[in-house]
C-alpha cells in the first residue's frame, strides 16, 4: 500500500470523522459516510497531475468517483480537470475530497480552494470566455476581445516570493489574483508584481479591471 493510501485511511480514522474509508486496491479507497453514497476516490502522491495520469486513474477503476491529489503542493493541469468533470469524476486535494463525502456530492466537486473563484470568474458579465490552463492559471477573454493570463494566489498575505514563484512555475500573467477573502497582498508583493510586468490584486479591483479592459 503506498504511503498517501495509508495517510488518506488513517485521516479518516480519527476520533469523531463521520466518514469511515477502507482499502480496495491499489490507490483506490472507498469512503462511506451515514446517509450519503458511497465514494471510491484513487489517492495519488503526484505533484503534477496531467491528462495522462487522470485517464490512467480513469481506465484502471472504472467505478471512480474522485480523483484526490494528497501532496498540498500538488497542481492540476488544465487539460486533466476538464477530462474528469467531462467524465463526472471530482477532483482536487484530500480536503476536497472529505468534504465532497460529507455533501454527497463526490462525481462533481472540485477543489475546494479554488472553487468559489473559478465560479467568480466565469459568472462576471464580461467575459467572454474562460480557458483554465492549470487549477490556479486562466486565459480569460473579455466580450472588448481583450485577453488576459490570470494566475491565483491562496495565501492569506501573497509575499514578493509568492508572487515570483506563480511567474516562475506557470509562466508570466497580467494579473496575480489574491483569491484568499480575508487576506490582502503585502506592499512586497505589489512591488514584485510591478517588477515582473503583472497586476498584484484582490477581487473587487479585478472586476473593475475587467469591466474596463
Amino acid at each position: 500500500m503506498n504511503w498517501q493510501v495509508k495517510y488518506a485511511l488513517a485521516n479518516f480514522s480519527k476520533p469523531g470523522e463521520r466518514s469511515k474509508a477502507v482499502h480496495v486496491a491499489g490507490d483506490l479507497i472507498k469512503i462511506s459516510t451515514p446517509d450519503r453514497p458511497d465514494v471510491f476516490a484513487a489517492i495519488a502522491a503526484h505533484e503534477t497531475i496531467n491528462i495522462d495520469a487522470a485517464i490512467g486513474y480513469r481506465e484502471q477503476f472504472e467505478n471512480l468517483d474522485f480523483l484526490c491529489g494528497y501532496r498540498t503542493s500538488c497542481v492540476w493541469e488544465g487539460d486533466a480537470i476538464r477530462y474528469l468533470e467531462e467524465n463526472r469524476v471530482g477532483w482536487g486535494s484530500f480536503g476536497t475530497l472529505g468534504s465532497a463525502a460529507l455533501d454527497g456530492d463526490a462525481n462533481t466537486a472540485s477543489h475546494k480552494i479554488y472553487k468559489f473563484s473559478d465560479r467568480l470568474i466565469r459568472q462576471y458579465g464580461p467575459v467572454a470566455d474562460v480557458v483554465r490552463e492549470f487549477d490556479r492559471v486562466y486565459r480569460v477573454s473579455l466580450r472588448t476581445g481583450t485577453t488576459l493570463r490570470i494566475g491565483m494566489l491562496a495565501e492569506y498575505e501573497p509575499t514578493a516570493d509568492a508572487v515570483r514563484s506563480l511567474w516562475d512555475r506557470f509562466g508570466p500573467v497580467n494579473i496575480a489574483w489574491n483569491i484568499n477573502p480575508s487576506g490582502t497582498p503585502s506592499p512586497e508583493a505589489l512591488e514584485a508584481g510591478r517588477e515582473l510586468g503583472c497586476e498584484v490584486m484582490k477581487w473587487d479591483d479585478l472586476r473593475e479591471r475587467l469591466r474596463k479592459a
